[in-house]
């Protein structure tokens, strides 16, 4: 399925509106059996609302700035001591927006879908061991920038729209992951980063770093 203009264009995302009405039938037959003690089953519908929330996100004009590709912490910066490229992980839990984005304008050159555990996204081997799906990216210079989604310890489904040869602009959102997970990027080895760990990004609007064809001499 081609990634639609208007798909993501929704205040709560598409995918998640089976779960919202659920979450809200669990409150109204709470409050039909329980009265007022039900009430507090209006928490599940917030929740669920809250989860699927799809803000508009204005992307920051800049060639060869990497965007976030999703909302939450990062919770790893290091180089692959084999390749030399950065490795970085965003964690987002089940507060976080969990739609995900294209971190640079670039054409999606391969996709790979690998199932697997749902270990706690928060450690560093979910991204050996849990259900993941990698996209490798390549800008119009010839960069390679490898993103991954995670399922975590709760989210049980992987949603991603991008197709093999879709190019797509930096910032576009292109999937989702239900519930708790994380984001890894495989980025140029000389790629300048401007976050630190544990700070929060934002996906679609803050930046991670620069690529290095793109940086100032």
């Amino acid at each position: 399925m081609r990634i639609s203009e208007n798909h993501f264009k929704t205040p709560v995302v598409r995918e998640g509106i089976p779960f919202v009405g659920l979450a809200l039938g669990i409150f109204l037959v709470c409050l039909y059996f329980l009265g007022t003690a039900g009430l507090i089953a209006g928490l599940i519908p917030l929740f669920v609302l809250n989860f699927f929330r799809n803000p508009d996100r204005k992307v920051p004009d800049g060639k060869g700035n990497i965007v976030s590709p999703a909302d939450g912490k990062i919770v790893k910066m290091q180089k692959d001591p084999q390749t030399g490229r950065w490795k970085v992980a965003i964690f987002m839990n089940v507060f976080d927006v969990h739609v995900n984005r294209i971190p640079v304008t670039s054409v999606v050159r391969n996709i790979t879908y690998v199932p697997g555990k749902f270990l706690n996204a928060d450690l560093d081997k979910a991204s050996e061991y849990n259900e993941r799906n990698t996209l490798l990216l390549q800008t119009e210079d010839g960069q390679e920038i490898s993103m991954t989604q995670v399922a975590g310890l709760i989210a049980r489904r992987i949603v991603c729209y991008a197709e093999i040869s879709d190019r797509l602009p930096a910032g576009t959102t292109f999937g989702l992951i239900r519930f708790g997970s994380r984001v890894d990027l495989d980025l140029p080895e000389k790629t300048i980063l401007s976050v630190g760990m544990g700070q929060r990004v934002k996906g679609g609007e803050s930046i991670l770093g620069t690529l290095p064809s793109e940086q100032s001499v």
